[in-house]
């Protein structure tokens, strides 16, 4: 069966890892049928070695934007609700494609990251930066580099200047990145990139950020 997604590289400077770590954008659950395809991407990657899921907050972290855009409220209150959408995410991908949920790294060919409880542990979540610049792909790399894995950046679109790549900063410019990830990914020595290869319109409404995730959580 041809593959639903197109995959490619943003940073190759060492040996591949035996383990990686899968951000999925939150506005990926927004596609039609998307727990087959991220089922299927799953099963791909985790014929090759063990992966770990870590989602984005997507439409229901939008909605916390929404709320906060029309009447700011405390950063670091919105910063920790944010985070702990991410969750809720996880937990509705865990049991849409049928793997476990856990709080640390497993042994599991495939598992979600529950994210919020992982940065509870051992005073991960105050080494973040408190603010809406930074996201799930930050939040990735940093889980990433704590596992010593490579990070797979899973997103609506490609990047959006696939001749320059290595340049992270320009994907911070385009938006497809958030600005915390250039210093969050510092140490990773492969970073690849994936992506449907026909993007459907959302099943519901649209997406904030129609060229990928980095606006969201």
């Amino acid at each position: 069966m041809r593959s639903t997604w197109t995959c490619g590289m943003l940073r190759s400077t060492g040996a591949p890892s035996p383990r990686e770590v899968i951000k999925l954008g939150g506005s990926l659950l927004m596609l039609p049928d998307w727990p087959t395809h991220v089922a299927e991407l799953v099963r791909e990657r985790a014929a090759e070695r063990p992966v770990l899921l870590v989602v984005g907050g997507g439409a229901i972290v939008d909605g916390l934007r929404t709320i906060d855009a029309a009447a700011r409220q405390d950063a670091r209150l919105i910063h920790h609700l944010a985070i702990e959408l991410t969750g809720t995410t996880a937990r509705l991908v865990a049991d849409a494609i049928a793997v476990p949920l856990v709080m640390e790294p497993a042994r599991a060919s495939a598992a979600v990251l529950d994210t919020p409880r992982w940065l509870a542990c051992e005073g991960r979540l105050a080494r973040l930066p408190v603010g809406w610049e930074v996201t799930s792909d930050s939040i990735a790399a940093c889980i990433a580099a704590d596992m010593h894995a490579d990070l797979l950046l899973v997103k609506r679109v490609p990047p959006p200047d696939s001749t320059h790549t290595e340049r992270l900063e320009s994907l911070v410019r385009s938006g497809w990145i958030d600005g915390g990830f250039p210093l969050a990914a510092a140490g990773l020595t492969q970073i690849a990139w994936a992506a449907p290869t026909s993007v459907p319109k959302p099943a519901v409404g649209r997406t904030a950020v129609e060229r990928g995730d980095a606006g969201r959580r």
